[in-house]
């Protein structure tokens, strides 16, 4: 097929969070300001810097059949669930057979920043203390960063492609980008796109920690994410998946399928300043925000709703919104923001799936979440903030953007229409 800059709709949107084992409970936590984040009662963290994180809500193995979860590393098990109840509710059933789409036609691009983290050092574990022999075959397709993306693409037959892009907290945005180009394009017209991160094990929790990149409060657990407070000190790990499917308008009308919005399209860049810091103007932000607007017919007016990346570190909230600033002038003031990690921590490479789907969700039910645990605005962040309670979103054709940036200076901007 050679048609290209074909519109690009979401229809499937699944998920397993710190706050729900699925996107409607997820949703459900977003709007009524709860928290997942709790404290890490294993043994292991007991003598940690920072023993808090944001745990899934429901443990795969209650989801998935045994047989199946013990081949697949935790990350994985989180993206094999949001992608079966992202594909189930686009109305797919079964792997893709000719039916109701082309396996040649379809797509899946999930993306991990880490990838099987905690099966290489489990299984480091267990050579050093029981021997090679004890060591599991299944080892190398579970720590593979591409494990996730080939195993959803296994679960539904997606033959148009498998990829796994990996830009640390920007990979799961570039993730659902990169789905996009594939069907504007023609490469498919159906891709089933996300995230998923499961690192919250002592070493990165340690390493994170020993950057001075996590909070080290040792105040309530649930207060500690806070974006945009002017006592923010660093992230709070979670972990889960967000995945959605992308569909070429076309295709989605001919099979009747529900459409939640549609994909504008993305903005791209790289800060080329640090390897974990943001560059402090926002430089990098600013970039591929202003590639987005130049690349897509998308208009400033338009956006009503922002999905800050704001992980609550002191650099990061403030760049973030110098650069919107910087891009958008004035049109900024009615653009309402919030940055979900205050309740759901942030998931790395898996952060840019499931804010996603928050995103989509915001649209479609013309409800923008709130940011919790704001006490006092850092007087930096001139913008309006959703504090506390959603927000409605105003009737007519309105858009939404999602942001990522990640270590390395990744930046990535996804734009939604409803």
């Amino acid at each position: 097929m050679n048609a290209t800059n074909r519109t690009v709709v979401v229809t499937g949107i699944g998920a397993t969070t710190p706050l729900g084992g699925d996107a409607a409970s997820t949703w459900d936590g977003l709007l009524t300001g709860r928290s997942g984040v709790s404290l890490l009662e294993h043994e292991w963290a007991a003598d940690l810097p920072v023993r808090i994180a944001a745990q899934v809500a429901v443990e795969p193995l209650t989801v998935l059949p045994r047989p199946q979860a013990r081949k697949l590393d935790r990350s994985a098990q989180f993206a094999l669930i949001a992608a079966k109840e992202a594909w189930a509710d686009a109305g797919f059933t079964g792997p893709a057979d000719g039916t109701q789409v082309a396996p040649g036609r379809l797509g899946a691009v999930i993306a991990s920043g880490i990838g099987g983290v905690t099966t290489l050092l489990e299984q480091y574990d267990i050579l050093r203390e029981r021997g090679f022999r004890k060591v599991s075959p299944h080892t190398v397709p579970m720590l593979m960063p591409n494990g996730s993306a080939a195993n959803v693409g296994l679960e539904v037959n997606a033959q148009a492609g498998v990829h796994t892009p990996v830009s640390a907290c920007a990979s799961g945005g570039e993730a659902i980008g990169y789905a996009s180009e594939m069907i504007r394009t023609g490469r498919a017209d159906v891709v089933v796109a996300g995230g998923t991160e499961a690192a919250i094990h002592p070493l990165p929790v340690a390493a994170f920690a020993n950057m001075m990149a996590l909070s080290k409060n040792t105040d309530d657990p649930t207060r500690v994410s806070r974006p945009f407070d002017k006592g923010r000190d660093g992230f709070v790990l979670g972990e889960g998946s967000g995945v959605v499917v992308l569909e070429s308008a076309e295709h989605a009308a001919a099979r009747g399928a529900r459409v939640y919005c549609e994909m504008v399209g993305q903005g791209l860049s790289a800060d080329s300043h640090h390897i974990a810091q943001p560059e402090p103007n926002g430089r990098g932000i600013a970039a591929a925000l202003q590639n987005l607007l130049d690349t897509s017919d998308l208009k400033p007016a338009e956006v009503a709703y922002i999905n800050a990346h704001a992980t609550s570190t002191p650099q990061g909230d403030s760049a973030e919104i110098n650069a919107l600033r910087r891009v958008f002038g004035d049109d900024l003031d009615h653009m309402a923001i919030s940055s979900t990690k205050s309740m759901t921590g942030h998931l790395l490479g898996g952060a840019g799936g499931l804010e996603t789907v928050a995103t989509v969700l915001a649209l479609y039910h013309r409800t923008a979440p709130p940011t919790i645990n704001v006490d006092v605005l850092d007087e930096e962040i001139k913008a309006d903030i959703i504090v506390d309670k959603p927000r409605p979103l105003p009737e007519g054709t309105v858009a939404a953007l999602n942001d990522s940036f990640g270590f390395g200076g990744a930046n990535v901007v996804l734009a939604f229409r409803r």
